[in-house]
């Protein structure tokens, strides 16, 4: 293992910096949407506009590593990162063209984003050998870090969008600075590259276990104030479910390499099962927190899976992430009309509902499912 440090020690440095900044920009656009709707006067239908744009971002950006992938790096993926954050950062003191430069600037930055979820975890996986996915998970686990600091350091610089944008547009240029070239280890010419093969199967229950993730962050708050929580509570309680999400992957670093992959996504799909009833029927606010734990499982149980069901053709990570963002951008759009018609714990109802119909699926798939 100290081997493999030595020689991959440029990867997972860049690679870390990189989910940290990725974590960090992602979490501006929540508290940013306020000052935004302020700024530039925007209607209740314009106000979740950028958060749209990155996602469609996203989607390019992956679209875009289905087809060029094998030419794509470290540096490439900053650069577009940067060519997003900036925008951002200039909205700000330009009144007359800010509301464009947003939406231009998430749009980009969701590319950049995109790209780089197909540039490192394959490449760390494939890396750290037996324990890539440990090493996936440690990777994974950093983009908590920059999403529990990027909005604390927005209420410190005055809940100013453009002033924090600029100093991730800043750290981004420097891990970008910082960047040298990197050897792909999947390209590796001892590694014989398999054909491609789509799992449809594991990428169904990707598509799920993400739509349910983003739910969680996305409607949970609202869920709570529904459930009788009060907003600042809500809040607090987010930040809470995140501090739990994360050490959710700092303990996967130790033990996921002792846990088969498809095992990981069926343990973390009952915990969510738990957590949904024991927020419908005991605490909505205690259990909230709790599937934090789950949220932080589902992507390495899946990720692993589906690239060892998959093989290592430069179109199957782009294809994994696709996978997640349809889950993420469909399951809510689906669940918050929903929530609305059934009652105060009309979410956790929901979440209690899919997860023990996935939890059933997983069961009878488990050995189809073996890598």
């Amino acid at each position: 293992m100290k081997d493999l440090m030595r020689t991959h020690a440029s990867l997972l440095i860049v690679g870390v910096a990189t989910f940290v900044l990725m974590g960090a920009g992602q979490s501006l656009f929540g508290p940013a949407l306020p000052v935004y709707a302020r700024d530039f006067g925007l209607s209740d239908g314009q106000i979740g506009l950028p958060v749209a744009a990155f996602w469609v971002g996203c989607f390019l950006g992956v679209g875009f590593m289905y087809l060029h992938g094998a030419r794509i790096g470290a540096r490439h993926v900053l650069a577009v990162m940067a060519l997003g954050t900036l925008p951002l950062t200039l909205a700000g003191i330009l009144p007359r063209f800010g509301w464009s430069a947003t939406l231009a600037g998430a749009l980009v930055y969701g590319a950049g984003y995109g790209m780089a979820t197909a540039v490192f975890n394959p490449r760390v996986m494939v890396a750290f050998g037996d324990r890539g996915p440990s090493m996936l998970s440690l990777l994974n686990a950093t983009f908590g870090i920059g999403a529990i600091a990027a909005p604390l350091l927005f209420v410190l610089l005055g809940s100013n969008p453009g002033l924090t944008f600029g100093l991730v547009t800043l750290a981004i240029l420097a891990t970008l600075a910082s960047a040298g070239p990197m050897r792909d280890p999947a390209r590796d010419a001892t590694v014989a590259i398999t054909p491609f093969r789509p799992h449809w199967g594991i990428l169904a229950f990707g598509t799920v276990a993400i739509g349910l993730e983003a739910s969680f962050a996305g409607l949970g708050p609202t869920a709570l104030i529904r459930a009788g929580v009060e907003e600042t509570s809500a809040a607090t309680l987010t930040s809470a479910y995140f501090v739990v999400f994360l050490l959710a992957r700092v303990v996967l670093i130790f033990t996921a390499h002792r846990i088969a992959p498809f095992a990981l996504y069926t343990l973390a799909v009952a915990a969510a099962a738990v957590c949904a009833l024991g927020a419908v029927f005991l605490s909505p606010a205690l259990f909230f927190v709790a599937l934090g734990v789950s949220a932080g499982l589902f992507f390495p149980g899946y990720y692993v899976t589906a690239a060892a069901k998959m093989g290592n053709d430069p179109r199957v990570p782009p294809t994994i992430v696709a996978s997640g963002l349809v889950g993420a951008i469909g399951a809510p759009l689906l669940l918050a009309p929903l929530m609305a018609r059934m009652g105060e714990r009309g979410f956790f109802w929901l979440v209690a509902g899919i997860t023990l119909a996935l939890l059933a699926a997983a069961l009878l798939s488990a050995r189809r499912m073996r890598v």
